[in-house]
């Protein structure tokens, strides 16, 4: 898992282009079953990929906390939420909450996620592949096929599965 992590950014890098036309076509034209597709290949993907052997996402990028999430892990550590904002959280240059620094605070040297149960959206919904209308975040994606491999292998298989 390592090497394929040490290796994802340069193939990323590699296929930017041609993920950049693919995804243009897609915005334009998208399949009617898209939505179906993605959450095939998604499950497809996730039955092979174990997120525990990589948390590249954890130890690379921070999610963004939404009110919501801030009130739901305040109250799991029985904390004011703006005692839980002052010590995990910072306002970034959208004015959007997320974590201080990274790797992520809440992730255990196991790669298992100490909040796991009331983890923010964003980390639940990572890496957005299943998310409905797909098309719409193309600009989110192709970041993503850089920090997840999974990520990396189901924009790969759609790509062969989708033809324009």
């Amino acid at each position: 898992m390592q090497e394929q992590l040490d290796n994802l950014p340069e193939r990323a890098k590699d296929k930017h282009k041609e993920n950049k036309e693919f995804f243009k076509k897609l915005k334009k034209k998208p399949p009617k079953q898209l939505d179906y597709i993605m959450q095939e290949l998604h499950e497809e993907e996730f039955e092979k990929t174990d997120c525990l052997t990589c948390a590249n996402c954890c130890k690379t990028t921070g999610p963004l906390f939404t009110d919501k999430d801030i009130q739901r892990i305040s109250k799991h550590f029985r904390m004011k939420p703006s005692q839980f904002i002052d010590q995990y959280l910072r306002i970034d240059e959208d004015n959007d909450y997320v974590l201080k620094s990274v790797p992520c605070t809440f992730l255990g040297a196991d790669n298992y996620c100490m909040i796991y149960d009331v983890r923010p959206k964003a980390c639940r919904e990572f890496p957005h592949t299943d998310r409905k209308k797909f098309q719409q975040i193309s600009n989110l994606t192709m970041k993503n096929v850089a920090i997840c491999p999974a990520a990396f292998n189901i924009v790969e298989t759609m790509k062969k599965r989708i033809k324009f």
